[in-house]
């Protein structure tokens, strides 16, 4: 299991590193590469493990963009964290019983974190006014989009990597 996590933090970090070399239309806009290694350790860790790997990918990321002790890490961590802790309950609500899909999950999570940070927009840079809806419909379709690929991006990893074959036949082994 150490491995594993180990391995899905690398990943998230690897992510996040590329994420950051992509140019951004606009700053607030990110494509949530690093929610990628989330998705797929839905089906492999269990929830402790899970969380520390949310933690450990807001470490990561936020050293990589040098944002650790910046508000912009305030984004980040209650983004994150609406967006792991949601899909992690729509996979143990849904997926198991086969009514959601890798996409959905992530089309879920991806708006969880947008919801997540609009409200702390609201709390933080906006306070006392509803200026963060004139950027929510723009945060909030692209993240529908993005949730969208990363999740067909999950579902074909998921059905054909031999990262997830391994894994499997391992964790088989280990019961």
């Amino acid at each position: 299991m150490r491995k594993l996590l180990a391995f899905l933090s690398a990943a998230c970090l690897f992510l996040s590193a590329v994420e950051y070399s992509i140019p951004k239309p606009l700053p607030f806009l990110r494509l949530g590469l690093a929610n990628l290694p989330l998705v797929i350790a839905l089906h492999f860790l269990d929830a402790k493990n899970y969380l520390i790997l949310i933690v450990l990918k807001i470490l990561g990321q936020n050293l990589i963009s040098g944002t650790l002790f910046s508000y912009v890490c305030v984004f980040s961590i209650c983004g994150s964290f609406a967006s792991g802790i949601g899909m992690l309950i729509l996979y143990k609500a849904f997926f198991r019983r086969g009514l959601i899909s890798n996409t959905g999950i992530s089309i879920g999570g991806s708006l969880l974190n947008s919801l997540a940070q609009l409200a702390v927009a609201n709390l933080i840079l906006f306070p006392g006014t509803d200026a963060a809806k004139f950027i929510a419909p723009v945060l909030l379709g692209s993240s529908l989009v993005t949730g969208i690929l990363l999740g067909l991006f999950a579902e074909k990893f998921y059905s054909s990597s031999e990262f997830v074959r391994l894994v499997k036949s391992e964790r088989q082994v280990e019961k």
